[in-house]
Order: structure tokens, then C-alpha cells, then sequence
């Protein structure tokens, strides 16, 4: 009999190298640290934010208590009008509202978990086509973000918005490896849900993920582009399905849809929240036309809301929000494309970079050069995009460090991410003075060793230096931001910094900021200051009294509204920052709210709010966010109040409409004060609308 040695057939597993077993196990101890880090980072504190944008959270107050309000994202339980956006970044809050009560914890932390799930979903994307320690850096670099951290941690849309975007890129990136249809039309369902949550800011990233597929994918072109239009039907079923039931629900059985004067979603949607953004004459708003001097005039633009032009993201207003590693971004990713150079066209690495680079180039020209409405905040949409082409690029770059005009490359990116970040720190020289000395060093001596890093000894040193240059201004304005309460419609991360224009949040040294408008509003165009109804005293901080119906004129207009959140709690709100009711206002509006629709009204979506949260019940936002929606008009104002639908209406709501008599709102405040007798709760001037004067 002959015996067969089977075992020779079948070959011996290799030996994992010690280097690479070790390695191995540090991967899920490292995703686990990021993950859990960027929780707790963005968990700490989060109650120091209270009701943080009262605008939304008296909306999702709304919509755990009523699921008509719940669907089409009214401000107040009895469903009088709609805040200003689609309602899908309220709904998930809702429902956590719904399960767990109305406190700041069960409005914030959803917003937390999306920024988690933003940060994972990142680092996954990135490790697929670059391996662990580049999708590690990629979901950091986004973490540590000052503008995205701030956001992740607040109730504005910009979170739910963030993960969509970076989901979308997820599913378009997929069916580019496999040419699977299926992917590209979940690329449309995820940009349909983020236009129900921001209407058109994700159209921005539409043009990105089409050149991409279309440059990269499967297939031949005519194959390409059908699936392309696939996407977009998938894009339009899965935003129009609301649109549709909004148009077609009949207008007196849903709420006002509020930031339109036409009573129209499509009008929100193309008007005031569309064209009316990039050209500026945005009705409705603040300041119709674009504010404070014209679009365009001096070269600048962008009236109230800044200069327009290329250097928009660097400005100090936006600098130290998110351009801390733009221009490095771009550096390696210009020369990671020059590296990846002849590789065949489906190249995922090529792809990658493609569709992160578009991103951030497209969003920051309309961004940069957009007159209407703009705040700092918005540039948290450009964050992932940039985490993700300094990854890529970097990645791409390292890997060929043998070649010397790559190794001049990585230098230069480290040395112009240190000099940027010194540049960006010296703008608030009192915010840890040490640190911009620090950084710049470390740049400076990690740029030169780069220049040899392809000795194995010093290439330790050259990528400790230059993540120290990156990332040491980003983490400490992100711990800043942390430390220091959020509150107001408008808000930024980091300390103050000098020269910058916006809205205050919190500063040096975590103590929050006083006053609204960082420097008051800007001059016109011939050098004097913007003053009058509507502008001292409201929204900016001017410290003066408002003039006309809502002002010192109006009863209970008394004294200046102020955005930030440390202005005199138990008084009225402003048009940027929720009311703070005293125990006995609350306690009045509770008594009979059972027999009333609303409990009081006030003027303006914010005043409206923090009566709202604070009470616990339904309390009427005349005019919306800005008072200038016509809702209601002084005849329907009047009929729900004789059919004593209307308890209180509360003075001192500072709208924007409250300026113009052509405006209801001020309209219906100078019926009040005409037919209803005044009284001081607090600090609040009441009206009891069931008792009028003759």
C-alpha cells in the first residue's frame, strides 16, 4: 500500500510579521478611541447650551406634542406657521423629545450622534481606498473642526445636513467600484432628504458627485448618464413627496409656511431660501435687497452680511471656523492627482479625490461670493471635504516620499499650514499666546525634516511636527468652543478674534460674548453707520431703544434686545436669541391654557420661543422668524381674538416687521396697545387679550 502525505499539499499560512500583528490589534483600539473620543468631546458641556437655537427647539417642542406640527415642522403646537426650513432635521429631535421629555440633553444629543456617525462614516470612506491611519486622520481632522464640532453640538440643521452629504459621496463612491445602479440611486435619496433639510445648500455637492460618477463610473458614457438620471429621479421622489404634500394639503388646514410671504413652500424654496441667498434681494428678510450697502458695491458685496470675493473663507469672520488646512488640502491633492496620473480611469483613489476636491472648491465659490444672507456657521458644510483631501492627499504624497519634488511638497504643505495657523491665531492674541509660537516652530522644523523623510528614522519626527503645525490651532478654538455656552440664532466656534465681522458666541477665556453683531452693523457704502428702527437695539447690540411699533414706542418695547445669551434673563428676547420668561410670567401663562389655542402670542419666531419652551404651552409667532411673514394679518389676528382662541399677547417682540406700520405684525401691535391695557410681569409687558379697554 503507498501512504500519501497529504499535509505537503497544503501549503503552510505565511507568518504575520510581528510589526504588522501589532498593528493589526491597535486598529479597532484606535477606531474605538476616535469614535468614543469625539462623543465625550462633544458630550462635555452640552447642557451649558440650554435650549441653544430656540427657534427650532420650540419647534421640536411642537412636534413631540403634535404630529401635524411633527410633519410640517410648525413653530408652535397649534400649528400657526412653520419655521423657515423643511422640517427633516426637527424630526428625529422630535422623537426624541417625544420619548425622553423636553430638556437640552434630548434636543442636543441626536445632534451629537449624527456628528459621531459623520466622523465614522468619514473615517470608513477614507480607510477603504487609503487604509486605517488615513481614514483615522480624515475623521479626526473632521472632529476637531472648530466650525463642525459647534455645530454637532447645536440644533441647526447643519448636522443632519453633514451626514447626508457625506452619505451621498458614501453611495455615489460605491457605485463607481461596482457600477451597481442601486448605489447611485441611494446617492439621490440621501441628497433628497438633504434638501428636506436644507433645501438647496445640498444641491452644492449635486455637481461634485455627477462629474465624479460620470468621469469615473463603470460602464460606458451612455450607461453612465442614464444612471445619473436615475439618481436624480430618486433625488426628486425623495424630496418631492413632501414638497407635493405641502402644495397640495389645503392652506387652512396646515400652518403658514413660514419665510415666504405667499403662503408657499416653492416660493421658500426659490425665493428667500434659493436665488434670494446668492443675489441678495431676499424678501422677507432682515433687510431685503442684501443689507447694509449693495451687493457688489466697492468690489466687495455682500452688504450686512460681509464682503463677497475669493477670499471670503479666510476672512477673519470665517478663518478660524474652518480654513485652518484649505490651502494645504489643496496642495496635496493637486500633487496626489499628479502622482496617481496614468492610472486607469476607474481609479477609486483618483475618484476619491475628485469628488471631496469639487466639493470644497464648488461650496467655497458660492460661498465666497454669495450677497445675500451668509453667516460663519455655514461653513461647516466644507468640513468633511476638507478633512478628507488633507487624508487622501497626504496619503497619496507620503507613500511616493522617495521622489524629492514630493518630499518639497510635503514641506511646503507643512510649512504653509504652520504660518496659516500662526496667522489665524495671532488674530486673537490673548487666546493662548504660547500657542501660535509653538505651532509655528513646530512647522517650521517639521516642514525641514520632511525634506529627508524618506529615511526611515526621521519620517516619526516629520509626522509628529506637522500634525502639531495642522492640528493644534483647530483643537484648542474646538476645546474653546466646547467650554463656552452656545445659544442664538447665530453663533461661532473659537474665541473672538480681531477684525472679524458676525455675530458673538463666546469669548476669551469661555466667558460668553456681550452684544449681538460682532462691531455693530456695517457702514454704508458712503462711511455712515446704519441706524433707525429695526437697528439699535435689536439684533446688533446697538444698546439703544428701538423706535415705532416693538421698540420704546411699542409698550413693553423697553429697553435694547440683544442676541447673546447672557442679556438679562426674565425679560423679552430679540430677533436672534429666545425670550427668558420670569417663574411668574410662566406661571400666568399656564393658568386656563386649557382654554385657549394659544396661551399668548408675541411678535417674532424667537420671542415666541422661549415663552413657548419655558411654559410648556402654545404661544402664536406673529410674522415668523423675522416678523415680516403677512401671518396672521390684523383681520385674522383680530378674529381668532374675539373668539378668544388668543389669551396674552406679549410685548417687546423685536421683528424686523415691527418697523414698517405696513407690516401685520406691527400692524397687530399697535391694535393691541390701542384696545388692550398694559401690565408689567417681570419684566414683560402682558396684554390680556380677553379684556380690552372698552
Amino acid at each position: 500500500m503507498t501512504v500519501i502525505d497529504t499535509t505537503s499539499a497544503v501549503p503552510a499560512e505565511p507568518e504575520i510579521p510581528e510589526h504588522e500583528r501589532k498593528a493589526g490589534l491597535w486598529q479597532p483600539f484606535s477606531v474605538a478611541a476616535l469614535l468614543l473620543g469625539t462623543a465625550i468631546a462633544y458630550l462635555w458641556n452640552l447642557s451649558a447650551n440650554g435650549w441653544a437655537n430656540s427657534f427650532y427647539s420650540a419647534a421640536i417642542q411642537a412636534g413631540s406634542e403634535s404630529w401635524t406640527a411633527w410633519f410640517f415642522g410648525s413653530s408652535d403646537m397649534a400649528n400657526s406657521i412653520t419655521v423657515d426650513k423643511p422640517p427633516a432635521s426637527l424630526w428625529i429631535p422630535s422623537l426624541s423629545v417625544r420619548i425622553f421629555g423636553l430638556n437640552s440633553w434630548s434636543i442636543l444629543v441626536p445632534e451629537v450622534l449624527m456628528g459621531v456617525a459623520s466622523v465614522a462614516l468619514l473615517y470608513l470612506i477614507t480607510r477603504k481606498y487609503f487604509g486605517h491611519w488615513p481614514g483615522i486622520l480624515a475623521g479626526f481632522v473632521l472632529a476637531v473642526t472648530p466650525v463642525a464640532a459647534m455645530m454637532f453640538r447645536f440644533n441647526n440643521p447643519e448636522a443632519l445636513l453633514i451626514l447626508l452629504m457625506i452619505a451621498a459621496v458614501w453611495a455615489t463612491l460605491k457605485a463607481i467600484d461596482d457600477g451597481r445602479l442601486r448605489w447611485m440611486i441611494l446617492t439621490g435619496v440621501f441628497v433628497g432628504f438633504g434638501f428636506l433639510t436644507k433645501q438647496l445648500q445640498v444641491m452644492l455637492i449635486v455637481p461634485p458627485l455627477a462629474v465624479t460618477y460620470l468621469a469615473f463610473g463603470q460602464h460606458n458614457w451612455v450607461r453612465r448618464i442614464g444612471h445619473l438620471l436615475a439618481a436624480l429621479g430618486a433625488m426628486i421622489v425623495s424630496a418631492g413627496w413632501w414638497i407635493l404634500a405641502v402644495e397640495l394639503w389645503p392652506a387652512s388646514a396646515r400652518p403658514w409656511i413660514g419665510g415666504s410671504q405667499n403662503n408657499s413652500i416653492l416660493e421658500l424654496t426659490l425665493g428667500y431660501n434659493g436665488l434670494g441667498r446668492l443675489n441678495g434681494n431676499e424678501t422677507g428678510s432682515v433687510v431685503p435687497g442684501g443689507g447694509y450697502g449693495a451687493p457688489g458695491d466697492g468690489g466687495g458685496g455682500g452688504g450686512m452680511w460681509g464682503d463677497t470675493g475669493w477670499l471670503r473663507m479666510f476672512e477673519p469672520a470665517q478663518g478660524g471656523q474652518i480654513a485652518w488646512l484649505i490651502p494645504t488640502g489643496i496642495v496635496l491633492t493637486i500633487a496626489a492627482l499628479v502622482l496617481i496620473g496614468k492610472a486607469r480611469r476607474t481609479d477609486p483613489r483618483r475618484a476619491y479625490l475628485v469628488v471631496w476636491g469639487l466639493w470644497l472648491l464648488v461650496t467655497m465659490a458660492v460661498f465666497s461670493f454669495m450677497a445675500g444672507i451668509f453667516h460663519s456657521y455655514y461653513t461647516a458644510a466644507l468640513a468633511p471635504a476638507v478633512a478628507a483631501v488633507v487624508a487622501g492627499g497626504a496619503t497619496v504624497c507620503w507613500s511616493q516620499r522617495e521622489r524629492l519634488w514630493v518630499r518639497i511638497v510635503l514641506a511646503t504643505a507643512v510649512w504653509i499650514a504652520a504660518i496659516w495657523a500662526f496667522v489665524l491665531l495671532n488674530r486673537s492674541p490673548d487666546f493662548v499666546p504660547w500657542l501660535r509660537w509653538t505651532v509655528l516652530a513646530m512647522g517650521i522644523v517639521g516642514g525641514a525634516v520632511m525634506l529627508v523623510a524618506h529615511r526611515a528614522y526621521l519620517s516619526a519626527v516629520a509626522v509628529v511636527a506637522a500634525l502639531v503645525a495642522g492640528l493644534a490651532g483647530p483643537i484648542a478654538y474646538t476645546v474653546d468652543t466646547i467650554a463656552t455656552p452656545k445659544q442664538g440664532s447665530i453663533i461661532s466656534a473659537g474665541p473672538r478674534v480681531e477684525g472679524e465681522f458676525g455675530p458673538g458666541g463666546g469669548g476669551p477665556g469661555g466667558g460668553p460674548r456681550a452684544g449681538g453683531m460682532r462691531g455693530g452693523p456695517p457702514p454704508f457704502s458712503d462711511g455712515t453707520q446704519a441706524t433707525g428702527p429695526g437697528v439699535a437695539g435689536t439684533a446688533f447690540g446697538g444698546g439703544g431703544p428701538m423706535t415705532g411699533p416693538g421698540g420704546a414706542g411699542m409698550p413693553g418695547g423697553g429697553g435694547p434686545g440683544r442676541m447673546d445669551a447672557a442679556a438679562g434673563a426674565g425679560g423679552p428676547g430679540g430677533l436672534l436669541r429666545g425670550s427668558q420668561p420670569s417663574d411668574e410670567l410662566v406661571a400666568m401663562l399656564q393658568s386656563d391654557a386649557d382654554d385657549y389655542v394659544w396661551a399668548a402670542a408675541a411678535v417674532g419666531s424667537n420671542e415666541a420661543s422661549g415663552y413657548q419652551l419655558e411654559s410648556g404651552e402654545s404661544v402664536m409667532p406673529i410674522g415668523g422668524f423675522n416678523g415680516t411673514d403677512p401671518s396672521p394679518t390684523l383681520e385674522q389676528f383680530q378674529k381668532l381674538v374675539s373668539e378668544k382662541k388668543i389669551h396674552y399677547f406679549l410685548g417687546g417682540g423685536r421683528g424686523f416687521g415691527n418697523s414698517d406700520d405696513s407690516q401685520p405684525s406691527a400692524q397687530i401691535a399697535a391694535w393691541v396697545a390701542d384696545n388692550f391695557t398694559a401690565t408689567t410681569v417681570g419684566s414683560t409687558t402682558v396684554y390680556d387679550l380677553t379684556a380690552p379697554t372698552g
